[in-house]
């Protein structure tokens, strides 16, 4: 799968160095939203997520995103739809691929990590891919 160095406009908003926004950076490739809108929208709806002894924490624009707020954000708030290509037992079935993906702009879920795919070419600031053998447990799409 082709790779293209994209940062969401993170750069641009005035933030340096290396971090793990992944979520916002993806969500910002995808939806096409200014990086500093999407960081400030998941940073508000992680003020109103409870702690518990399996959390120990909120979710952070900067520093990674639950999957609840994650899913909040962009079924709720923006209308995207999960396709989940692995179920529990099932094994991986889907890979990031270009062959095993749809076309159109996903924001796919690997282990630890969310990239935007968009027509078959991963939009990242790294490749994600391990030379197409990461198993996609599911990808958004926009309905």
């Amino acid at each position: 799968m082709k790779w293209k160095y994209n940062d969401g406009g993170r750069k641009k908003a005035g933030y340096k160095g290396e971090t793990g926004d992944c979520a916002t950076r993806a969500i910002s490739i995808a939806t096409m939203k200014p990086y500093q809108e999407v960081y400030d929208e998941i940073n508000e709806i992680a003020k109103t997520e409870r702690i518990s002894k399996r959390k120990k924490g909120k979710s952070s624009a900067r520093t990674g995103v639950y999957k609840r707020t994650f899913k909040k954000y962009l079924e709720e708030k923006l209308g995207w739809k999960w396709t989940p290509t692995m179920l529990i037992g099932q094994g991986c079935r889907v890979h990031l691929t270009e062959k095993e993906l749809p076309k159109g702009i996903l924001i796919v879920r690997v282990s630890k990590h969310y990239v935007a795919v968009i027509n078959g070419i991963i939009h990242d600031t790294y490749d994600p891919s391990r030379r197409n053998t990461r198993c996609v447990y599911g990808y958004w799409t926009k309905e």
